[in-house]
């Protein structure tokens, strides 16, 4: 990043206006000569009083007519009259090589900066417009001048030059040569500053500006008038660049905030939503105002309860005479079809209780066996980004042509006092300054002696049995001529040596302090790229850093306001690591990481706390995060067995409690769902699909929900199944599989279906899970519906002969009862469904279950999109402090790269023009639009300039640089630091507009990429641009190339994806306006006209893309709500499709469970916006989980209450809650919510966040929507009774297995229940 040198130029501006003298205090109006010729061994001019003399020297006169075309007559046969001898001009010429090198992006200014020196130092008369005090005159040199210029000319000058900027470091020139902010400086600071030899040493003596707007000026002291000096002012914007010219810039259009859809003024969804709510609460309350006022409840209603009776035999009379439609009678059929197949596949399995079990667990062991090949994919790369996305192709471009991005390794240090601090001005000043905390000297040394220790570490790899120091794995930009380590800290403004922290410059007298390491700090954080700190005379203290190159401010400080760099009040160091992928330096990195780490761990300050981070800290904490939360996932599980193996048991008497517990077949049933997981990770080890932690987290959690609620199911009818007299017990398991079978199918297969779907997603971490999710319950229905139904028959035949569970060698004698279902059961049928069905209770149940969805999709689209980064890590972590302290103190954002893909043509200035940022490049060239971009820094998150390796090529091999040099003799490369005399200006043929083309500009670019910066030429581009060019065919090809810049600090996920976004639309605007270039040539150089210009260009046009470290992270979140509507609607897609056949082509129950599932998603979104949870690739994953989960809650009881053979609606909701409902919550609802509770207990925020609060969610909402609306919907608008089905539960003989019985309700139990529905038989 090395550029101009400053302090070259500003000594040869001091020089020549030093230079200025007059003779006498007496004043010629004429003009004459006050000097002429220089003074022998030093800077100084003899002072002469006469006239003009002419310049014969033609090399001289070749020259200044260069420099100087005003003082040189046009005619060659007139005689060059000048106060400057041949050795002066020849002096001029060589010392404005760096001004040249400097201002040459906008020749503008250096016309009129060249024109003040040009004036002063030849001008025939310059004693017109200066003089000096005789006192001032010592051994015939002059030591102070007074100088009068003009106001429009000053004022001309400065805003010619106040916006150069210095390509390579993002800053201004008057930065530097004003002696504060360029910001802040004005055209008489810039004069005073440059002629106060107390505050610029490197003025050789005092120069008295004055601006005057007057045509004299009178010096009062030495009672001369002078005539101001004028020259014509050549204006910025005719020749300079946007970048180095404001008045060049077109005006920025204002920015326009984004339109935002509303309605009538309001937010369109909130809009929308209302409308739907309150037209939902005028037609539901009306229809239950007019059925209460006119519909009185008829004398007879039916009954609920199916133990007591469904109606009297009359009743149902009627129905028996129904003649049932093609379409009842097929989904009955499909209905016995399914009931029949299941039932002979439970009789099989009851009767083969070795057979099954056995081949199972050879099935299992078999899949079970690819846990050889088993990968975990913890790399957050390959994790949250396609292989094929945009971001992965980028970085991948990127890698392969430069390098990957640096490993980093970075200390945020605050001083322990944090208070400004006040330190009087250098000098005779009276005045003072404040300073930052961190800038006081002790706490300069402190740090200094941290970053020497980190520096000398010495790590050993047992790996490669080797010591790893940071020399073996830094980047050093110079290597080999300099193989220091890039450390990007504030010490190295005093190239990390304590001698020169305290060196102090004291006046001649010894009474004052000239300067120390404030000024040196000053300058330093004003100019990095200062080589030779001339306020620190005899202590050659350069602000360049010890690897060779400059430390940006903005990058080693923190904490300041603006950019009052001395207000700092945290220091950044940075040590910047290669990143190179092989396998043994990745070794040594990470090793010599962990004994940085360890370092740090054991850290205590003095006077300054430090937080850190290295590029493996994320990765570590993580581990030790998922490790600390072992614990506590596994008390999670334990205490779900435990419940289950409880709560499987049906209790009836302490007497009969070991034969009646289940413990032993609960656990049975657990250990099925872990070997499904198992199973499932063995077949996608066998196909060499990675694993992420994402999926040994989530998918057991998913699996036990719905293998627990299906064994509970299985368990629960079976318990309550009345067998017939002298049925077996392989016939009575037989009886129930064919009961429950379908339901279970129906479920796992709409489940599974739709994670399999979910996986054709492109968001990795997303189709991983789901993949796995998929296999998991599959091969867990199957292992239900086979080894478990063995089991289940076991365990039935012992209970059926007395035997205890856990010593099954005993027996009991005590006779069984006769189960009652269980005492959830009882309270479900006997109060709660009663309670939920009442007439008053299901209007309210509909009311506040609409109210809250309609809250929930009025606030769906304000979820946050996004991952803070502080959620991934553990509340007691390092690396959450050092998050925490960089959203704090941070200045500046990550590097961006704007990246040109090879192809380009550099050797011609057209396609120079596409590119460069300097003189005579377009607004709309590639360094213009990203420089448009830094002028609205808040909306395009771009704050700095980008570097610009073809600019400063430019400036490196225009002739007066002295950069570009071959040896005499050989034409080979002369590096500018040899300062042999054997070496000459490179021969440069091909120029046009000063620029190098064709063969010359591929032929001198090796050399400027490999030449060093220094004091002769800041312009070598080897630490700058080393790496930012890509050259091909031995060095005779351009291929890929980018230019950099940094983004504002981002705090948010929002700031970063917004980053993101305009990132990408600027690289793409850059590359559109390249091809619609490409497109003019090709159509010119055709004879087109530029009307007849098609899309195409007939040119290859290389692609211009952004490209940072974050990016490949946050591009999921540009489309994460596009992935979101699709992963959720292909998943409900797919559970429709699935319900919709296995239940008999019923429509509208498949979209009663479709629309209940709806609803429990949005009450997630609801969750997530109320409960701060972010939409992100997690909680993706928890929403497609949610998906799945709902259907164990919603597709039982809607199967049940379908299948129903009670004629009202009424009725067979009641039936459907009591018969799955206490499965339900007693299987899949208390199990996950005893577990998801210890979940609240983790250390770890990412698990409390996206596992407890999500989780939670899903249960809580699942539940309340499967077991309080659900039944109230069906009870409304659930599908029509099924005649065909109606038909054959009346034609069976009553008993309690059947639906409708002979035995009455009670009154009172009637009574409680509304009469809705009870119309709905006779419309039936």
């Amino acid at each position: 990043m090395l550029g101009k040198d400053y302090e070259k130029l500003l000594f040869v501006a001091v020089f020549l206006l030093g230079a200025f003298s007059y003779l006498g205090f007496a004043k010629d109006h004429g003009g004459h000569c006050i000097w002429y010729d220089e003074c022998p061994g030093s800077t100084y001019n003899k002072n002469f009083t006469g006239k003009a003399k002419q310049l014969t020297d033609k090399s001289a006169i070749e020259k200044l007519r260069g420099m100087c075309p005003q003082l040189v007559p046009n005619d060659t046969s007139q005689p060059v009259m000048t106060c400057c001898s041949a050795k002066q001009v020849h002096t001029l010429d060589s010392s404005m090589a760096i001004p040249r090198t400097i201002l040459s992006r906008c020749p503008a200014c250096l016309q009129n900066f060249l024109a003040l020196f040009c004036h002063s130092t030849c001008d025939p008369h310059q004693s017109s417009f200066m003089a000096v005090d005789k006192a001032d005159i010592v051994n015939n040199c002059l030591q102070a001048v007074y100088y009068g210029i003009s106001q429009d000319f000053a004022y001309g000058m400065f805003n010619s030059c106040k916006d150069v900027q210095n390509p390579s470091s993002g800053q201004k020139a008057l930065d530097m040569l004003c002696g504060r902010e360029a910001s802040k400086c004005t055209p008489q600071d810039w004069l005073n500053y440059m002629g106060d030899k107390s505050k610029n040493p490197m003025a050789p003596f005092t120069i008295y500006f004055t601006i005057s707007p007057n045509d004299t000026i009178h010096l009062d002291k030495l009672n001369i008038t002078l005539v101001p000096m004028h020259n014509e002012i050549a204006p910025c914007n005719s020749s300079c660049s946007c970048q180095d010219c404001q008045s060049s810039c077109k005006p920025l259009p204002p920015d326009v905030p984004p339109q935002k859809w509303s309605i009538l003024g309001f937010d369109p969804v909130i809009f929308i939503v209302s409308c739907v709510y309150c037209a939902f609460v005028i037609v539901f309350g009306s229809v239950h105002i007019w059925i209460y006022f006119y519909c009185p409840p008829p004398d007879k209603s039916w009954p609920l309860n199916d133990s007591t009776t469904a109606a009297k035999d009359d009743d149902c009379d009627y129905m028996r005479d129904v003649a049932p439609g093609c379409y009842d009678r097929f989904q009955v059929r499909t209905e016995e079809f399914f009931e029949h197949k299941f039932r002979i596949w439970g009789h099989f399995c009851a009767r083969h209780l070795v057979v099954v079990p056995s081949t199972c667990v050879v099935i299992c062991v078999a899949l079970a066996a690819g846990l050889a090949f088993f990968q975990v994919t913890s790399d957050p790369v390959e994790l949250w980004s396609a292989p094929d996305s945009q971001a992965r192709q980028e970085k991948n471009y990127f890698d392969n042509n430069f390098s990957p991005f640096y490993r980093t390794e970075m200390l945020i240090i605050t001083a322990k006092n944090g208070s400004l601090w006040w330190k009087k001005d250098l000098g005779e000043g009276t005045g003072g300054h404040l300073y930052g905390p961190v800038l006081r000297k002790e706490i300069l040394h402190e740090v200094l002696d941290l970053q020497t220790s980190i520096e000398d570490l010495v790590a050993y790899s047992e790996k490669l049995h080797r010591n790893v120091t940071l020399e073996d794995i830094c980047f050093s930009p110079l290597k080999p001529d300099n193989p220091n380590c890039t450390i990007m800290s504030v010490l190295n403004y005093f190239q990390n040596d304590h001698a020169k922290i305290d060196a102090v410059i004291v006046d001649s007298e010894g009474f004052w302090n000239d300067a120390d390491y404030t000024s040196h700090f000053s300058i330093c954080a004003k100019d990095p790229l200062t080589v030779n700190d001339l306020n620190m005379q005899g202590t050659n203290l350069s602000c360049l850093a010890e690897f060779g190159g400059p430390v940006m401010p903005w990058v080693a400080l923190g904490g300041y306001p603006g950019d009052n760099y001395e207000n700092a009040t945290a220091l950044v160091v940075t040590f910047v690591v290669n990143n190179f992928k092989n396998e043994t330096f990745q070794e040594m990195a990470t090793t010599w990481e962990a004994k940085y780490l360890e370092l740090l761990h054991r850290f205590q300050g003095d006077n300054i706390t430090v937080n850190y981070s290295a590029e493996r800290s994320i990765q570590d904490e993580l581990n030790r995060e998922s490790q600390s939360d072992v614990f506590t996932v596994l008390i999670s599980y334990c205490v779900m067995f435990l419940y289950i193996s409880i709560a499987l048991g049906n209790y009836n008497s302490l007497s009969r409690l070991l034969v009646d517990s289940k413990v032993l077949l609960g656990l049975s049933g657990v250990v099925i769902v872990l070997v499904s997981v198992v199973s499932s990770i063995g077949f996608f080890s066998y196909i060499r699909i990675p694993a992420t932690l994402i999926i040994i987290e989530v998918v057991p959690f998913l699996v036990l929900a719905v293998g627990v609620d299906n064994i509970f199911i299985l368990v629960q009818t079976f318990d309550r199944y009345k067998p017939k007299p002298g049925e077996t017990t392989e016939e009575q398991v037989a009886h129930v599989v064919g009961k429950v079978g379908p339901s279970m199918l129906l479920t796992s297969l709409s489940e599974s279906l739709a994670f399999f779907l979910g996986a054709l997603t492109t968001m990795p971490a997303v189709r991983v899970f789901s993949l796995y999710a998929a296999m998991a319950l599959f091969i867990d229905f199957l292992l239900q519906m086979s080894c478990f139904v063995c089991l289940l028959t076991i365990d039935a035949k012992r209970r059926e002969v007395g035997r205890f569970e856990i010593a099954c060698c005993k027996k009991t004698s005590v006779p069984p009862q006769v189960s009652n279902g269980g005492y959830l059961y009882y309270l479900i049928k006997e109060f709660y469904a009663p309670f939920l069905l009442n007439k008053v209770v299901r209007p309210i149940v509909m009311f506040v279950f609409v109210t809250w969805i309609c809250v929930c999709a009025a606030v769906m689209n304000k979820v946050e999109i996004g991952l803070d980064q502080k959620l991934s890590m553990p509340e007691d972590s390092y690396v959450l402090r050092y998050f925490y302290a960089m959203e704090e103190y941070l200045s500046v954002g990550s590097p961006v790269y704007f990246v040109v893909e090879g192809g380009h043509n550099y050797t011609t200035v057209a396609g120079q023009n596409q590119i460069c940022g300097g003189s005579g490049c377009p607004d709309n060239s590639l360094l213009g639009q990203v420089y448009q971009a830094t002028r609205r820094s808040n909306s395009s998150y771009i704050s700095y300039p980008p570097s610009s390796w073809l600019d400063d090529y430019f400036d490196w091999v225009s002739p007066g640089s002295g950069c570009c040099r071959t040896f005499k003799g050989n034409s080979s490369f002369c590096p500018s630091s040899d300062d042999r005399s054997d070496c000459e200006p490179c021969n440069i043929t091909h120029v046009q507009q000063k620029r190098p083309e064709g063969e010359d500009f591929v032929r001198f670019l090796p050399w400027f990429l490999a030449d060093n910066p220094g004091i002769s030429c800041p312009k070598g581009g080897h630490a700058a641009y080393g790496s930012a060019v890509k050259l091909l065919r031995n060095d005779s090809l351009i291929g890929a190339t980018y230019f950099m810049t940094y983004h504002s600090i981002l705090r948010t996920s929002n700031d970063f994806i917004e980053a993101l976004r305009y990132a990408r639309e600027l690289g793409f605007n850059i590359t559109r306006t390249l091809s619609e270039w490409n497109a003019t040539d090709d159509a010119l150089s055709n004879g087109q006209t530029a009307s007849s210009l098609s899309s195409d260009s007939e040119r290859v046009t290389p692609v211009v893309f952004p490209y940072s470290i974050f990016y490949v992270f946050y591009e999921q979140y540009l489309t994460i709500v596009n992935q979101t509507v699709f992963n959720l609607g292909l998943s409900m897609a797919a559970i429709f499709g699935m319900t919709f056949i296995l239940l008999g082509f019923d429509l509208w129950t498949a979209i009663i469970i479709i629309v209940v599932i709806a609803m429990i998603l949005l009450s997630m979104f609801g969750l997530m916006f109320f409960w701060s949870v972010s939409l992100n690739a997690l909680s993706l994953v928890n929403l497609v989980m949610t998906v799945g989960i709902a259907v164990e809650f919603c597709s039982h009881v809607t199967r049940a209450f379908a299948i129903s053979g009670f004629p009202t609606r009424l009725s067979r909701a009641y039936h459907a809650i009591t018969h799955m409902g206490s499965s339900v919550l007693s299987g899949i609802t208390l199990t996950k919510l005893v577990g998801i509770f210890v979940l609240a207990f983790s250390k770890s925020q990412l698990f409390r966040v996206f596992y407890f609060r999500m989780y939670f969610g899903i249960v809580l909402f699942g539940a309340c929507h499967g077991l309080i609306f659900l039944p109230v919907l069906l009870s409304y608008c659930g599908p029509f009774v099924n005649y065909a089905r109606l038909n054959r539960h009346l034609r069976n003989s009553p008993s309690e297995n059947a639906p409708i019985a002979s035995d009455r309700r009670s009154e009172s139990q009637s009574a409680l229940v509304g009469h809705v529905d009870d119309g709905e038989a006779n419309r039936s």
